[in-house]
């Protein structure tokens, strides 16, 4: 299932090419990296590496090789920009040692300001570079996607809050595309293994790193699994092993697929958002004005915002009512394959990442 190595990965390799640069060590074209919590040793390849005007500030350069056909990383450039500072501090924690500064191109969290990666990356970067940090100093860690604000128009960043170009959120060393086979059977595997120690429990599915991140901050059950596109074919598996209980937590923008009867979510094969919600509001019967309002918008980001500006009742009476039909078109796309009794429930969080809507079994579950 090994398909090539994730964002995380291609930074800390270029950032450790040019820290070794910046100790005067000799280029090489591979950098080997460890991984935490892990016994693996992944060999990077880095394009070049070299000062800048003097010998105090190096930069590296690296191409991602995600191995992956959709994903809008591959073939990223990446230059990371480095220098050491001298500390006041006698001594500095060693997750202190690395200052990350968002350079153009690396998205942003809109309200804080600092930059967009996840802990797994922090942790890879501190492996890979502590090192190398000479005593009493800290290392100023600048990364730079010189394409990445024009790559960021084509996702979701900004509907989570984040700006000013994409995200480095990868959480394994390993890369493995939502949208292929392979993943599916990941999801299998892992649903196998918590059905093994306890086959009556309630099962969440998240869908994707947010919706991961959102189930095990909310606290919403022990058994969670993230799974990615291929929503239909995992619940009908789950359904087999006779799982009793599903709750399924996405963004509002992927989940209402779901309400039109699409169950593979990756915009390659289907995205009919804006349509689904249109004739969903109509069905309703949302005032006639609001629906034209929804029909002139990009994205259901967008169309959610502007219908409750205009009427915070309505809105939630909308999404009440579309959360409900996701749970009921479910249980009719798994009644197709399957007559195995299930309860499933649907949540869906916002743009704020704040859980909104909850369906009505949804809400007996939790």
């Amino acid at each position: 299932m090994k398909k090539g190595f994730s964002l995380p990965v291609w930074v800390t390799a270029s950032a450790k090419s040019a820290v070794k640069k910046l100790r005067g060590l000799s280029f090489d074209n591979y950098e080997t990296l460890v991984v935490p919590n892990d016994k693996e040793i992944c060999k990077i390849k880095v394009h070049s590496a070299g000062f800048l005007k003097d010998k105090f500030t190096a930069l590296a350069i690296t191409f991602v090789d995600s191995g992956l056909d959709l994903d809008i990383t591959q073939n990223l450039e990446i230059w990371t920009l480095v220098n050491f500072q001298k500390c006041k501090e006698v001594e500095i924690n060693k997750h202190e040692m690395i200052n990350l500064i968002p350079g153009y191109g690396v998205g942003t969290h809109v309200e804080r300001l600092d930059i967009c990666i996840s802990n797994f990356a922090k942790q890879l970067l501190q492996a890979n570079l502590v090192e190398y940090i000479p005593s009493g100093f800290v290392l100023n860690l600048e990364i730079i996607f010189p394409n990445g604000k024009f790559l960021a128009e084509r996702t979701s960043n900004r509907s989570f809050g984040i700006v000013d170009g994409l995200s480095i959120i990868g959480t394994t060393a390993e890369t493995y595309s939502s949208a292929s086979p392979e993943q599916v059977e990941q999801a299998k595997a892992d649903l196998d293994e918590v059905l093994e120690h306890d086959p009556n429990q309630k099962i969440i599915f998240a869908i994707g790193e947010n919706g991961l991140d959102l189930a095990r901050m909310n606290n919403l059950g022990k058994s969670i699994i993230k799974i990615g596109n291929w929503v239909g074919p995992l619940l009908v598996y789950a359904a087999v092993k006779n799982v009793k209980q599903i709750f399924i937590l996405g963004y509002h923008g992927k989940l209402i697929k779901l309400a039109g009867g699409i169950f593979h979510t990756h915009n390659h094969l289907a995205d009919a958002r804006i349509e689904i919600l249109i004739y969903l509001a109509h069905k309703r019967k949302i005032p006639i004005k609001i629906i034209d309002k929804i029909i002139e918008c990009n994205n259901v980001q967008d169309a959610l915002q502007i219908v409750e500006n205009i009427d915070i009742k309505v809105a939630n009476e909308l999404w009440l009512y579309i959360v409900d039909t996701i749970e009921n078109r479910t249980l009719n796309y798994i009644a197709r394959y399957c007559s195995n009794e299930i309860e499933v429930g649907v949540g869906l969080f916002d743009r704020e990442r704040k859980i909104r809507w909850i369906s009505r079994s949804g809400r007996l579950m939790l």
